[in-house]
């Protein structure tokens, strides 16, 4: 039967032999076994309960809890408990992933950011995040969650969005009319990945726009202004009807 140390089990668990001892004092846990000249020693059981009281801290149980729990949960209980509690703590971690990189993002699209600004939109991922959500079908929701752009990401799609919506925050501050080359250059582009992200369904796309359209105090959007809205929709409306323009002659000079 193999028996370990005070020292040779701090080594191994990471637990400090000071602390091992002052379980030993308080009761919570006593080395199985002592050799002729007195020495301790922990039997395998006494580790898997040294592990036990280990997961047990890392839920932030207090040790007179831990004491009247240790005995009742199995380790596997236990095991269970820490996994829910790792998976809280990935949850919070992958959100605040998400967050520093939608900031990273509004700052790459915006140029700066002030501080009202974060708390505004800290506030409203906290209250109406996801909002826009109830208004499609739980497959609609599916499929837009997994597809559409989000700041708290840094994929192709995202990146593209937010190099489109650059151009046109600068178009509108330079008064250039989305009835115009450039206008028709960011409508080509925002149909192209339009089409890519909602998989060609133009009835869910006109469903989302709508939605888009919305206050961000009902909608829970990333905010865009009205002036970036209605050049959004200008442009894409003047490179429809300019393709559709092209289009009508050149099938007029195949005939001729």
């Amino acid at each position: 039967m193999n028996r370990w140390t005070t020292g040779q089990v701090s080594k191994q668990s990471n637990v400090s032999v000071r602390t091992l001892r002052y379980y030993d004092q308080i009761g919570l846990l006593t080395p199985s076994f002592k050799d002729d000249n007195g020495r301790r020693h922990y039997s395998e059981q006494d580790l898997f309960t040294l592990e036990k009281i280990t997961l047990l801290k890392s839920l932030s149980l207090p040790l007179e809890e831990i004491q009247n729990v240790l005995e009742k949960l199995s380790f596997r209980d236990i095991l269970i408990a820490h996994h829910n509690h790792l998976q809280e703590q990935l949850t919070l971690l992958q959100s605040s992933i998400s967050n520093t990189t939608s900031l990273i993002n509004m700052m790459d699209l915006e140029g700066s950011i002030s501080w009202e600004r974060v708390s505004s939109l800290v506030r409203t991922a906290k209250t109406s995040s996801k909002k826009w959500m109830d208004y499609f079908e739980d497959d609609e929701r599916l499929f837009l969650k997994q597809a559409l752009p989000n700041l708290g990401n840094s994929d192709r799609t995202t990146q593209q969005y937010i190099s489109l919506l650059r151009r046109i925050k600068w178009c509108v501050e330079q008064s250039i009319a989305p009835e115009s080359e450039e206008g028709y250059q960011i409508a080509s582009g925002l149909i192209e990945v339009s089409n890519e992200t909602f998989g060609g369904d133009e009835e869910l796309m006109n469903k989302f726009w709508e939605v888009r359209k919305q206050p961000v105090e009902k909608s829970g959007l990333y905010p865009v202004s009205e002036e970036v809205l209605d050049f959004v929709e200008r442009c894409i409306s003047y490179a429809m009807e300019q393709d559709k323009r092209a289009e009508a002659a050149l099938i007029m000079e195949k005939q001729q």
